[in-house]
């Protein structure tokens, strides 16, 4: 079962979500770390923060960068994932524009490395 909780927050830009996952088996935070790693290796715009670290919408504002931060509840069996981005951004006019870069053939990041920061 999985569950996804964007929180609503009072603020202009940027999205936290909180999801939960139930495991089929037992499995050590840092290791799930791990395999995000291996599963996000080369692409340039998300991050997998190490153990015990969570994303904070600070750290993307105004970024194409999708931060990414989990812990293994052993107890409970579940996987609870942070996710952060700009939702200005990454949710939309960044996105399009990282997707476009890719059908032309151009450099993924190309167009996103300075981006405004209004509002």
């Amino acid at each position: 079962m999985i569950s996804f909780t964007p929180h609503l927050l009072p603020i202009t830009r940027g999205i936290l979500s909180t999801i939960y996952a139930t495991l089929q088996k037992e499995v050590a935070t840092a290791e799930l770390i791990d395999l995000y790693r291996v599963f996000y290796k080369g692409k340039k715009f998300v991050r997998v923060y190490k153990t015990g670290a969570l994303p904070n919408i600070s750290s993307v504002r105004g970024s194409n960068y999708c931060d990414i931060g989990l812990s293994v509840d052993a107890r409970t069996r579940r996987v609870i994932i942070i996710c952060a981005i700009d939702n200005l951004i990454k949710g939309a006019a960044g996105q399009a524009v990282q997707n476009m870069n890719l059908m032309c053939g151009l450099s993924e990041d190309m167009g996103l490395g300075m981006i405004s920061l209004f509002p």
